[in-house]
């Protein structure tokens, strides 16, 4: 190619990024036209009390960019991700335009914890639901009086105003908190007020909690374990998965919740309360662990960390990006978690010697070991490859 064919070419790239620049704008277009119809189809569907998602609809748009991949271009995988983005955002406007009227038929609810990023997760979630929320939380001591807001449980006028109280504060403090809660509730019930509000307790470990969740019952309070299986960096418009630590009668918990957590994205899986904390110590427990022991083995490789980055390949990234959405959290969590589970020795015994029997098949090249020891781990992560 010559100077003046490369001069040529070059002339070409602004015009064709001015076209594309103009092409930006006519899809801006487009999409704000279509989150409008998204936003008025959220206030019919608020007016009925219809459900925002609907399945069947958002696998026929995924379906069709599918089919117009090769017309453009572009892989399916592309395009589906691409209209999977358009259908949260159809999603997120359908939910603000209808939370006023949402409003209209929710319930009041006070978040112990209200100032932590877990209550404000859940200060958001239940307005989406229409539901109205007073915050208690110690970090407002100080601050201006505003109605709504209180630092002390004694700064509460009623409980029973509420329909629950939601307890989102640090583990270690939760069984203190609940008690707290559950005594002022007995307290209420004696003086003649009403049975009082649900309590929901949100901990990650149910052992330090489970004689409070007893007694409670005992006095004949409602109080229901939930454990969100995610932190509050969640996306309100994506699955969210909650495990309810059932304590009574099957269904019984639910019946309960299911009201609050109305949320097309919501799942809730019910697991007795006992079992909770050993599936923790494999779901939590373990997964944390691996991430914590990759970036500590890393500190011992005496490698550069940029060194690895610009080496790394797509195994080490994706392991890397993992670790570090344990190991840039809040530490004092992920080692209450280790610290307060009762199964934890089995999880580390059993890691302790699955990294030995790997090490014994590596020293004697045992091919055949390796292979059925590989099989089995993908079985364990339901690979049936």
């Amino acid at each position: 190619m010559t100077e003046n064919d490369a001069s040529a070419g070059a002339d070409l790239l602004p015009p064709l990024r001015d076209s594309i620049a103009e092409l930006d704008r006519a899809l801006l277009e487009l999409l704000r036209r279509r989150m409008e119809i998204a936003g008025e189809i959220g206030r019919l569907k608020a007016e009925r009390g219809a459900p925002i998602v609907v399945r069947d609809v958002e696998h026929q748009v995924l379906a069709r960019a599918r089919q117009h991949a090769d017309s453009c271009g572009v892989s399916e995988e592309v395009l589906e991700s691409v209209f999977r983005a358009i259908i949260r955002g159809s999603v997120e406007r359908q939910y603000r335009v209808g939370v006023e009227l949402r409003a209209q038929h929710g319930e009041r609810l006070l978040i112990a914890g209200g100032a932590g990023a877990m209550g404000g997760w859940f200060h958001r979630f239940f307005g989406l639901a229409g539901h109205r929320c007073d915050l208690l939380d110690p970090a407002f001591a100080g601050l201006p009086s505003r109605p709504g807001r209180f630092a002390s449980l004694a700064e509460v006028p009623r409980l029973d105003a509420y329909a629950a109280v939601l307890v989102a504060v640090p583990l270690v403090q939760t069984a203190a908190v609940v008690a707290a809660l559950a005594a002022r509730m007995a307290q209420d019930r004696e003086s003649g007020q009403s049975p009082g509000p649900l309590l929901v307790e949100v901990s990650s470990i149910k052992a330090p909690l489970a004689p409070v969740l007893e007694r409670a019952r005992g006095d004949g309070l409602r109080v229901v374990a939930l454990h969100p299986m995610f932190g509050p960096g969640k996306s309100l418009y994506e699955p969210l998965t909650f495990v309810l630590a059932a304590q009574g009668e099957p269904g019984s918990d639910r019946r309960e919740l299911e009201p609050l957590l109305s949320h097309p994205y919501t799942r809730l899986v019910e697991v007795p309360l006992l079992h909770h904390d050993r599936l923790m110590g494999w779901l939590l427990g373990l997964a944390h662990l691996t991430s914590l022991l990759f970036g500590a083995a890393l500190g011992r490789s005496g490698i550069a960390p940029a060194e690895l980055h610009d080496c790394a390949s797509t195994t080490f990234l994706r392991q890397a990006a993992t670790a570090r959405s344990v190991l840039g959290d809040d530490a004092d969590l992920y080692l209450d978690i280790q610290r307060l589970n009762p199964h934890r020795p089995a999880v580390y015994r059993a890691a302790r010697e699955a990294l030995a029997h790997l090490e014994a098949l590596v020293e004697a090249n045992d091919r055949g070991g390796w292979e059925e020891t590989l099989a089995a781990a993908r079985r364990a992560l339901l690979d049936e490859t």
